[in-house]
């Protein structure tokens, strides 16, 4: 038996009709139709649920569709369909595929969610034809670039009036992180929304709600009529969660990107818990530096000088010594964020075979995050002396290095931030510009010489990205669709630039 929870319930109203609706529930262990009641029954009658399966279950699958409807003998419905299902054996609440009232903005996004583009095997060709579909219903022209095998560049365009000027790239790629489930309140790909409006799933922080943002701000643009001096691209990109090596970095390098013109962009940020917005103009060099050691061997009951061990020792004690000092300057400056110092992490640790073998080599990798204002060449050398210092056989090698990190002017003088800033003004937004603690595709708009913002309009909100229970609320979604519908009209309207006239 399954129970109907009715929070916002009332009354038939006279001469209305039965509705049937779509609900996600638990597995149902019943014939393909069943029935389930009211808990809140109105008079000695009740109310009567009368439900039937529209997707049967599978093995492994943990959720189903079915079909209800609501009827009570001796009058007519219907009974608002706002709420959810429970089953009372797994004691866990299943919001529906798309409640009554809910608002159309917030249907997709979840649909977009269930979209399985979780590394390492994202279906990304879901994502393309979700897109390509999109891009038919609003009208705009769609173009695929794949950049290398079955990775796919997806590029809608909403023409502006003037082609001679540069166009505004909204960018946002459509990989996720993995997932621990277990650790997880709903199903990661369920796209579960609770009675308090908040949406589970992978990716709704980072970044498929700023995808859809995007989307539905076109689309009320478009419905509104508008048309603006410079032309709008969306670019949905592969593989930013890995590097983005099969995807931003490949695609700026291709002439589909340099027939695009962009002249400035718009991409990721993060929440922010306060009543502010973050903005992010810049970001910190990923550089992840493998150090290996090396030495005399032997049998581990002998005190063996010059070992691996003894030397690789060194150089993390000076690595994590260089950790604690940028900390210290972190903590001790209120007008410094974590963007703006260097960070480092030791995350792997290799050696050895057998616990009484000495090993002939070692090795430490670190992940550096380097700040944008550090000198790099005297980065890198103080690199090379930490392993000097160490003793002889110590090398290190670098799996990523980056070393053109770009800032995007934040001053009022710069016409995009100043359209930027003044909309944000408009709408009584503070903003917070900040560098970026991680990495983005934003690093190779930006060294290509297109100036990008990193901008998730997420505020009041727990930075959850990459997190287990990721999860937006609703009403933060539908006001980042308000914000980019303001955004998009102030920056395709730039006038006319020195470099474009």
């Amino acid at each position: 038996m399954w129970g109907c929870q009715d929070p916002l319930s009332r009354p038939p109203g006279s001469g209305e009709t039965p509705m049937s609706r779509s609900w996600l529930v638990s597995p149902l262990a019943a014939p393909p139709f069943f029935t389930v009641r009211c808990s809140h029954p109105t008079g000695p009658t009740g109310w009567m649920w009368c439900c039937s399966m529209e997707r049967p279950l599978a093995p492994g699958r943990g959720s189903s569709w079915a079909r209800c409807s609501c009827w009570r003998r001796g009058a007519t419905g219907p009974w608002p369909l706002t709420f959810q299902v429970r089953s009372p054996r797994q004691g866990r609440t299943m919001a529906s595929e798309g409640s009554e009232g809910e608002h159309p903005s917030v249907t997709l996004f979840r649909r977009y969610l269930r979209i399985r583009t979780l590394q390492p095997e994202p279906d990304y060709g879901a994502a393309v034809a979700f897109f390509e579909e999109r891009a038919l219903q609003l009208g705009l022209g769609c173009q695929k670039v794949e950049v290398a095998p079955g990775r796919v560049v997806t590029v809608l365009t909403w023409p502006g009036t003037n082609p001679r000027l540069s166009s505004v790239l909204l960018n946002s790629h459509t990989d996720v992180v993995p997932v621990f489930q277990e650790y997880w309140s709903h199903d990661p790909f369920e796209a579960f929304k609770d009675a308090d409006g908040y949406i589970y799933g992978r990716g709704a922080q980072d970044m498929k709600c700023v995808s859809i943002q995007y989307l539905e701000a076109v689309r009320r643009l478009k419905a509104e009529g508008h048309h603006f001096p410079r032309t709008i691209h969306l670019t949905f990109v592969p593989d930013e969660e890995i590097g983005g090596h099969q995807g931003m970095e490949l695609f700026v390098k291709r002439p589909e990107f340099q027939a695009l013109r962009a002249g400035f962009a718009l991409d990721e940020g993060l929440a922010n818990p306060t009543d502010a917005f973050t903005v992010f103009y810049s970001e910190r060099s990923p550089w992840w530096v493998r150090v290996t050691s090396t030495g005399k061997p032997g049998h581990g009951s002998r005190f063996i000088e010059d070992t691996a061990a003894e030397k690789l020792h060194k150089v993390v004690s000076s690595i994590l010594a260089f950790r604690e000092k940028e900390r210290q300057r972190l903590q001790s400056d209120p007008q410094l964020k974590e963007g703006a110092v260097t960070s480092v992490n030791l995350t792997i640790l290799e050696g050895g075979v057998a616990f009484n073998v000495v090993p002939a080599t070692m090795s430490a990798s670190f992940d550096f995050r380097v700040a944008p204002d550090v000198d790099l060449k005297a980065f890198e050398g103080q690199l090379q002396d930490w392993c000097q210092a160490a003793g002889e056989g110590v090398t290190f090698e670098c799996a990523q290095k980056w070393t053109e990190p770009q800032v995007t002017p934040t001053d009022d003088s710069d016409p995009w931030w100043a359209a930027f800033s003044g909309a944000c003004k408009d709408m009584n937004l503070t903003l917070e510009p900040e560098i970026f603690p991680a990495a983005t595709d934003s690093r190779y708009l930006r060294a290509v010489g297109v100036p990008a913002l990193g901008f998730s309009p997420m505020n009041r909100t727990p930075i959850l990205l990459h997190d287990h229970d990721e999860r937006l609320h609703e009403a933060v979604f539908l006001r980042g669709v308000d914000i980019y519908t303001r955004l998009l009209p102030a920056l395709a309207s730039v006038p006319v630039l020195p470099s474009e006239s």
